[in-house]
């Protein structure tokens, strides 16, 4: 055969052959698959997000009567001497009636409420907080005692509800604590100005509420007893982690006891966190006879859980830096603690900080080790200031939507989708945290 017979029959470069359309297929049914997995996370991450906000934005917008209250003196300080252990005598009861008195007159006064209806019933369109907030603004300044002021009242749960959709005139039918004909005088004083819906950062700064008051429920004990915690795993993890990291990949001999340290330590980063939490309970509560709920317990448990996460993170950023560096530190004369903290930890920092903040994140969403160490508990105050308030009781933000979620009330259910976007911004910005830092500190070589 001539030369000019064997280029005739020689397949040409620019003529596909069968092998190569089977793996330009193949490359894009992989491409397909790659976009449709893409799609359907980013689509459950969308239902998820919309589920979440549409139920609990609404926590963050509460519904406030406004109205005038006349502070009797005869009632709240009989003997006018405005002696703080007299006007503590005033129970809460006795400021009911007083904002019952009021609101009735208010509504009497513009021609709203129906007839026949009873003080009580209108009554009940106030929260049953709002005497205790009335009462406590009185203590405070006794001087508002014998005049009449513009209070902001919290409504009742069902009253916000209606205004939220949650509440119907006809689920109302059906509802032992409100009426329709209340929800109408509510819908009548909403339109008189006597209503509105308004920024509730008490949300966000009060503590838990009762059963009967899920209007005035709030997360300030919980993001408290949270940081409380982070701080404790920062302070004990991190120099802890990072110092075992070191021994391990720098100083540690290489042998089966070695070994054995990292694969425990692997297995550690995988143990489900009740496993922790039942340490916790055995070790801190029942035999060291620490405090149950307090910050303290819980931070020690929480470092527990995290250590092995920030060893793994730092042991991979040391791994990261380039031998020749250490190599070049003592061909110089630097010291192996002066190689490894002048030269390997600065450039393993953006690592380990991004691992540090990860762990920190995950032990804040963690619920299982806190509610078996007992921080399930209902905490109406707040902790102390440290070093006080890490032994004192306390609720975490997780636990705290978990607390809500065992409610009967729907209100609850408002709260706790709430309570769990405040944990989402929290974690979102310690995750944005890390990235900054990364990139803040990262050298490339």
């Amino acid at each position: 055969m001539t030369l000019a017979d064997m280029s005739q029959h020689r397949p040409s470069l620019y003529t596909k052959d069968a092998r190569t359309k089977a793996r330009n297929s193949a490359e894009k049914r992989f491409r397909i698959y790659g976009v449709v997995a893409v799609g359907v996370g980013v689509l459950a991450l969308i239902v998820l997000l919309s589920s979440v906000l549409g139920s609990g934005l609404g926590a963050f917008r509460q519904t406030m009567l406004s109205l005038p209250v006349t502070l009797d003196a005869k009632l709240l300080d009989p003997k006018g001497n405005r002696d703080p252990a007299d006007l503590a005598k005033a129970t809460t009861i006795t400021y009911g009636k007083l904002l019952s008195q009021a609101l009735e007159a208010a509504v009497t006064e513009k021609g709203l409420a129906p007839e026949g209806m009873k003080t009580k019933e209108i009554g009940a369109l106030i929260s049953k907080e709002a005497p205790a907030i009335l009462r406590n603004q009185v203590l405070a300044k006794p001087e508002l005692i014998g005049t009449t002021i513009d209070f902001e009242a919290l409504a009742g749960g069902r009253i916000d509800g209606f205004f939220k959709g949650r509440v119907t005139m006809e689920s109302a039918a059906l509802d032992s604590n409100v009426s329709p004909a209340q929800l109408e005088l509510a819908q009548k004083m909403r339109d008189a100005g006597m209503i509105k819906l308004a920024l509730n950062p008490a949300f966000i700064t009060n503590p838990d509420a009762s059963e009967l008051r899920p209007e005035s429920a709030g997360l300030g004990v919980a993001i408290l007893g949270s940081a409380y915690m982070m701080i404790i795993v920062l302070v004990l993890a991190l120099p802890i982690g990072v110092a075992a990291s070191i021994y391990l990949e720098e100083f540690a001999p290489q042998n089966r006891f070695t070994d054995l340290i990292e694969v425990n330590i692997a297995n550690l980063a995988a143990v489900p966190s009740i496993v922790f939490g039942i340490l916790g309970l055995a070790v801190f509560i029942n035999f060291a006879g620490m405090p149950q709920s307090s910050p303290l317990v819980g931070g020690l448990v929480l470092t527990l859980m995290t250590l092995p996460t920030i060893i793994i993170a730092t042991r991979a950023a040391l791994k990261a830096v380039p031998p020749s560096i250490k190599d070049a530190a003592l061909g110089v004369g630097a010291s192996k603690m002066q190689t490894i903290f002048h030269h390997v930890l600065p450039l393993a920092l953006p690592g380990i900080l991004t691992g540090t903040i990860i762990g920190l994140a995950q032990a804040l969403g963690e619920t299982a080790p806190l509610l078996l160490i007992g921080m399930v508990a209902f905490v109406k105050d707040y902790p102390a200031a440290p070093p006080e308030g890490f032994l004192d009781p306390a609720a975490a933000l997780p636990v705290q939507v978990y607390n809500f979620t065992q409610r009967a009330d729907p209100a609850f259910i408002e709260r706790a989708s709430g309570a769990i976007i405040v944990l989402l911004v929290f974690l979102l910005a310690m995750n944005i945290l890390a990235v900054l830092l990364r990139r803040r500190f990262e050298r490339r070589w």
